[in-house]
C-alpha cells in the first residue's frame, strides 16, 4: 500500500499512444493543430490553468517523435507535467502502465483524473465541477451529458424509438482514487467490455457519480470536429 498523505492530492493521467486512425492525417490526431497550438498542448494547458491539480502525467508510445516539441518544459524538473514513455496498444493497456509508472508517487486515496488527449476544450471551470461535485464519492465520478436528442435503435425489423430520460453521454476527465481505478482495470478480463474507466468501475458492481458536463468538451474524432473545437476555443465559452 502507498503511504497515505495528510491532504488528498488531484492529478491528471492524459493517454496519448493512440495513432487516430479515423482522422486519416500524417500525424496522430493529438499532435494536429486546434488554432495556434497541437491538440495535446490545449489539454495539458487545461490542466496547468487549474489551481486543484497537482501535477499532469502524459503517456506515450516509448519511440512518440513529436512529444518533446509540444511539451519541451516536461523535461524540466520543476515542471507540473511528466512525460511517461510507457504507451501501450489500447488506451487501456496505457493507462495500466501510466498508473503503474506512478505507483511510487501518489497515495492510494489520491485522486485520478483520466481525460482523452482529444478533447482540448476542457478548462479550469470543467475540472473544478467534477472535482466539487463529484468530492468523495467512494466510486468517483465523470463528467456527462444528458441526451436531449430523440434516440433511435435500428435493428432488422424497422427502427424503435429509446427512452432518452436515464440517458447521458460519457465524457472526460474520469476521477476516481488511484486504489480503485487500479482495481477496476485490473479486473478488467474483456478490454473490449471496458469503453471507458468509469465501465471498468461499473464491472465492480459500484455506480460513479454523473456531473454535467458542457458541449465544448467534445472529443475530436473527424476531420470536421476540428473546426468545432476551434470555434469552442476561440469563443471561450463560458459554464
Amino acid at each position: 500500500m502507498n503511504e497515505q498523505p495528510d491532504v488528498t492530492r488531484h492529478v491528471a493521467l492524459i493517454p496519448a499512444a493512440g495513432v487516430g486512425a479515423r482522422m486519416a492525417a500524417g500525424s496522430p490526431k493529438q499532435y494536429l493543430p486546434i488554432g495556434a497550438k497541437p491538440m495535446l498542448r490545449h489539454t495539458v494547458d487545461a490542466f496547468l490553468s487549474s489551481p486543484l491539480i497537482a501535477h499532469t502525467y502524459v503517456v506515450v508510445s516509448a519511440d512518440d517523435p513529436f512529444i518533446d516539441a509540444v511539451l519541451p518544459d516536461a523535461s524540466d524538473g520543476a515542471s507540473r507535467v511528466t512525460v511517461l514513455r510507457c504507451g501501450g496498444a489500447t488506451r487501456m493497456e496505457s493507462i495500466r502502465n501510466g498508473l503503474h509508472a506512478v505507483r511510487a508517487a501518489l497515495a492510494d486515496t489520491d485522486h485520478v483524473l483520466v481525460h482523452d488527449a482529444a478533447r482540448p476544450g476542457l478548462n479550469a471551470a470543467l475540472i473544478e465541477r467534477l472535482i466539487t461535485e463529484t468530492g468523495d464519492h467512494p466510486a468517483g465520478g465523470l463528467l456527462a451529458l444528458p441526451v436531449v436528442d430523440t434516440v433511435k435503435r435500428r435493428g432488422d425489423d424497422g427502427i424503435a424509438t429509446v427512452d432518452r430520460a436515464n440517458l447521458w453521454l460519457a465524457q472526460t476527465p474520469q476521477m476516481f482514487t488511484y486504489a480503485l481505478l487500479c482495481r477496476a482495470l485490473d479486473a478488467a478480463t474483456d478490454p473490449a467490455a471496458i469503453t471507458d474507466d468509469a465501465s471498468a468501475v461499473q464491472a465492480l458492481g459500484l455506480a460513479p457519480r454523473l456531473v454535467e458536463g458542457h458541449p465544448r468538451n467534445l472529443k475530436v474524432t473527424l476531420p470536421s470536429d476540428i473546426r468545432i473545437a476551434e470555434m469552442y476555443l476561440a469563443a471561450d465559452a463560458s459554464i
